[in-house]
């Protein structure tokens, strides 16, 4: 089991700049990347930015330019460093673990979620 604790949330005004982070603990050994996923009211859930653990980074094309994903793998952490902030940024922001366990046979996979921490951006 790993266990995904946010922090960082808030209200900001466009424009602005928030920090989020997210830091692992449990079997940590498992974890295979971690990410950002977002969703807004009356929206689906959809991925911001993932670091997999090669070092390869994904983001979401509405962010490019403006999110800086980056781990401390000494952490077990995660960080999202949010730039230019937009209202349509306003979310929850949940902090994403994908790990696997076993090889062949016994491979099994999971997908650890935090609680989420609320962005708002408005004036």
């Amino acid at each position: 089991q790993v266990q995904l604790v946010e922090s960082g949330g808030g209200l900001v005004q466009p424009g602005g700049s928030l920090r989020l982070s997210c830091a692992a603990s449990g079997s940590t050994f498992e974890i295979r990347a971690m990410g950002w996923y977002r969703q807004a009211p009356g929206q689906e859930r959809e991925l911001v930015a993932m670091e997999n653990n090669d070092g390869s980074i994904n983001y979401a094309d509405s962010v490019k330019g403006r999110f800086t994903i980056s781990r401390d793998n000494a952490k077990n952490a995660v960080y999202l460093q949010m730039d230019s902030l937009e209202p349509e940024d306003t979310a929850v922001y949940y902090c994403n673990a994908p790990a696997s366990t076993g090889q062949g046979r016994t491979y099994v996979k999971y997908n650890y979620w935090g609680q989420g921490t609320q962005v708002t951006v408005s004036s």
